[in-house]
């Protein structure tokens, strides 16, 4: 794919990011729990060839982690933790996925821009999170530590904060309310763990997900 074309891929994407942004958070759901069975949705390869979620964990329990919008800095930084703890996942007997929204291009992109370790899949509007039952983040959740009048959620404001956030080469994309969450799913399909994020940065700790691990096996 050339330049232009994901340059177009991030426009439209942009796009919906301010859709969203001016709508608020709208979408409220029942995450899933330990001892319920993960669904089985179609999430996507860099070439766009389709993987089934269920194949994810055929062989040993997996760690899925449902990922921020692509231009959050909360997914950067979870980038970098994840190098420093992929391979006590691994050693601990799980295999880790992340599950990215986003057309598989950019997620390809993203993936090397940011050298996540583990295989990463791409999930264009988002049915994994929703799967999943993850919800829209309330405005407090979100803007946290933004100034009050973002929270008034003026397309102005939108636009001033996707401008900032292009030049320092985030553009802001797709949606910024979706919740993240982190699921260990077992090799007969059940959720071990279900770990939601409360807010933007609220990282679990690894230990949590090894300790699962090695109590499974």
């Amino acid at each position: 794919m050339s330049d232009s074309d994901i340059s177009a891929l991030y426009l439209s994407a942009e796009q919906r990011w301010m859709q969203n942004w001016v709508e608020g958070p709208t979408l409220q759901s029942e995450p899933l729990r330990r001892g319920q069975r993960a669904p089985n949705v179609e999430l996507y390869e860099k070439d766009g060839s389709g993987v089934p979620m269920s194949s994810l964990w055929e062989e040993r329990a997996v760690l899925i982690m449902l990922w921020r919008h692509l231009g959050c800095g909360c997914g950067v930084e979870r980038a970098g933790l994840l190098q420093q703890e992929y391979q006590r996942f691994v050693d601990s007997g799980l295999d880790v996925v992340v599950v990215a929204p986003g057309d598989p291009e950019r997620v390809a992109e993203y993936r090397e821009r940011y050298q996540l370790p583990a295989r990463t899949l791409a999930d264009p509007t988002y049915e994994a999170h929703k799967a999943f039952g993850l919800s829209h983040w309330s405005l407090e959740q979100v803007l946290y530590d933004a100034p009050d009048e973002y929270c008034e959620l003026r397309p102005e404001t939108g636009e001033e904060f996707q401008n900032s956030r292009r030049e320092q080469g985030r553009p802001l994309v797709d949606d910024p309310w979706m919740q993240s969450g982190e699921f260990i799913v077992g090799s007969d399909g059940v959720i071990r763990v279900a770990y939601l994020y409360n807010y933007c940065e609220d990282y679990p700790d690894p230990r949590v997900f090894t300790t699962a691990a090695r109590l499974a096996g």
